[in-house]
């Protein structure tokens, strides 16, 4: 037999890819004046400057209105009961309909909530492919981060605009490929091919057969990097070449928080999150001051409380825009009945009337009662 030597698979020893860094070194970014303590990956929040002007001063806020407490009526009550029960396919509908209501009692149950608009700015280094942008590090000093205008934001909601710095950006040799624009292959170690799977690299099957697969050469065209031994840069898309830059990330934030007056009904204030109530008082400027002559002293406390605590938390980090207090009375009433001789609470409560039992008398399964 005609030995051929081509046949035998030539087993080049592995070659380990080149990953390069996954991070660009701290050396590839310019030193920027204003921006020196910027970072790959974020720099955190930056303070905003002390203003040039007078901050405007909080006014009072509208009269208050008539605080009342709103009532249901017992059909009212017993209908909620009904839909309640309807919705659970295991309760009998008869308590709701049949049981004998014997007292109703309405709480009052107040919800403050503070809402504190802000603007929050941070900087980051970021690249990108280069093909021909803008190169304008040095023609002249970037603006402040906070002199860089935004657009014109909705008071309440949160929303986010990312930007260049303008004059922060300059062309880079690509970290990742060394501006090569191509890597070596992982899949076969940059030599272009594999050992055959068919022939496991022997050129021959059978015997004196040679393989088809490979054509005898014990060794196939790698299908990841088409035999070429090299796969284009994800970093810089083959472009070799970054457009290295910083980033300004503006954020809004509607920062909420809510106090709710315990009240002694037995209803968790827990469920109380998830209704609405009636709106007695809504003051909204720049700074509002803290609720004055609300008849439930607790919620004056923690108005007063949660007033002073949103100026002084977000205004080191970001810039107050505009504040919002609200009250909503979220009526409760509780309401007592008998059935089959037992008494049996359950509770009615928000604008959307849910209802909460704790002991239902007559569960059942595939029964009608």
């Amino acid at each position: 037999m005609e030995t051929i030597t081509e046949g035998h698979a030539m087993f080049a020893p592995p070659v380990a890819e080149s990953q390069g860094p996954s991070a660009p070194p701290a050396g590839m970014f310019d030193s920027m004046p204003g921006y020196e303590g910027t970072l790959a990956g974020g720099g955190g929040f930056l303070p905003p400057p002390m203003p040039s002007y007078p901050a405007p001063q909080p006014s009072p806020g509208p009269e208050h209105p008539q605080w009342n407490i709103p009532s249901i009526t017992e059909d009212t009550a017993r209908d909620a009961f009904i839909l309640y029960a309807s919705s659970k396919c295991c309760y009998s509908s008869a308590p709701a309909k049949n049981g004998v209501i014997t007292n109703m009692e309405a709480f009052n149950t107040y919800r403050y909530r503070l809402e504190t608009f802000t603007e929050s700015r941070s900087t980051e280094w970021s690249h990108e492919p280069y093909h021909g942008q803008p190169v304008d590090a040095y023609a002249q000093q970037p603006p402040g981060p906070w002199e860089i205008p935004a657009r014109a934001p909705v008071f309440f909601k949160d929303d986010e605009q990312k930007m260049k710095v303008p004059y922060t950006s300059s062309m880079k040799p690509c970290h990742g490929c060394v501006g090569m624009g191509r890597k070596p292959c992982k899949d076969c170690a940059g030599s272009g091919n594999k050992v055959c799977w068919v022939c496991n690299g022997s050129g021959y099957r059978h015997g004196d057969d040679r393989c088809n697969h490979c054509s005898g050469r014990g060794r196939e065209n790698c299908i990841h990097c088409h035999g070429q031994g090299s796969k284009q840069c994800e970093i810089c898309h083959g472009k070799q070449q970054l457009l290295v830059y910083i980033n300004l990330t503006v954020k809004w934030t509607n920062n909420s928080e809510d106090y709710v007056v315990e009240q002694s009904s037995g209803l968790q204030v827990a469920n109380l999150s998830k209704v609405t109530g009636k709106e007695l008082f809504r003051d909204s400027q720049y700074m509002v001051y803290p609720l004055m002559g609300f008849p439930d002293p607790t919620v004056v406390q923690a108005a007063q409380r949660l007033v002073g605590d949103h100026q002084a938390r977000f205004s080191q980090t970001s810039r107050i825009l505009q504040q919002r207090q609200t009250i909503e009375l979220i009526p409760v009433t509780k309401v007592t009945y008998t059935w089959k001789g037992k008494t049996y609470i359950y509770f009615v409560y928000g604008n959307e009337f849910k209802v909460h039992v704790n002991d239902y008398p007559a569960k059942c399964c595939c029964s009608v009662m």
